[in-house]
């Protein structure tokens, strides 16, 4: 569990009790990674269903770290931790990485990069929130690509798990990044789920009912090699004309039907 810091969790207390009603309600079928009071709210929440400490300092980063609680988070072929301080967190986090930073890269060819973990409430930078679930170690930053087609990629990836209810991701600009709180348990579960029914995830789903536009590709084009219609284009990936660009990943599909076969 990662212990209790009652002293937090009681001031936590009214947000609590409103963001429950708001938890427990469906989410909305339009989301965006804009961010919200409301989307730190259940960050709160889970930090406080979970029962876990907000980390004061180094010396309680270690603690946790000895005894288990957070969990090593090193660079792979899949993921590199650039110049973190405490690249530690919590073992769901982990999990999260290793799925999420193997098929990044067989998506889009890119090495995903994490800029920032559990950060302890003493070593926050000056523009963080003070309601930052960082100290928690049930955050990530990864960094935003230039890559057009991966940052789609990835974008659609968070807001169906966000969609699952198993983490809160947040598109920040100062610096270009997104925010994620993965919800342990939750995750945890629909990771298990997913293993045991055999599927493979929303994000190899997202490859498999998906079309990377080539040099020269056209809407049209396109709709008569995938059976589609131009307006259908259109619709599963929210164009308003018909400019496309080379790289760029097109769903086939409107978004809640291809996705829901993931589950």
């Amino acid at each position: 569990m990662g212990g209790r810091d009652t002293g937090r969790a009681r001031s936590l207390v009214a947000a609590a009790v409103v963001t429950l009603i708001l938890g427990a309600a469906p989410r909305a079928a339009a989301q965006s990674l804009r961010g919200s009071p409301a989307t730190v709210d259940r960050q709160q929440l889970a930090a406080l269903q979970h029962e876990f400490t907000f980390l004061s300092d180094a010396t309680h980063v270690r603690r946790f770290v000895d005894a288990g609680y957070l969990v090593p988070i090193r660079s792979n072929a899949d993921y590199q931790v650039k110049r973190i301080s405490f690249p530690y967190a919590r073992p769901e986090v982990g999990l999260f990485l290793s799925r999420l930073g193997r098929q990044y890269r067989d998506a889009c060819g890119e090495t995903l990069v994490v800029t920032s973990l559990t950060r302890p409430a003493t070593r926050q930078p000056r523009n963080a929130s003070p309601r930052s679930v960082h100290p928690t170690g049930m955050a990530v930053d990864l960094r935003r690509s230039m890559n057009r087609y991966c940052r789609d990629w990835l974008e659609s990836v968070l807001l169906h798990l966000e969609g699952r209810g198993v983490l809160e991701a947040v598109r920040e600009r100062r610096p270009p990044h997104y925010h994620v709180a993965v919800f342990p348990k939750p995750y945890a579960t629909y990771v298990a789920e997913l293993e045991k029914s055999g599927a493979s995830g929303p994000e190899a789903v997202l490859r498999e009912a998906s079309y990377r536009v080539r040099s020269g590709d056209t809407l049209w084009t396109i709709a008569r090699v995938t059976g589609l219609t131009v307006g259908q284009l259109r619709a599963a990936n929210d164009l308003r004309g018909s400019r496309i660009y080379p790289g760029q990943l097109l769903r086939l599909g409107e978004r809640e039907s291809v996705l829901s076969n993931a589950d």
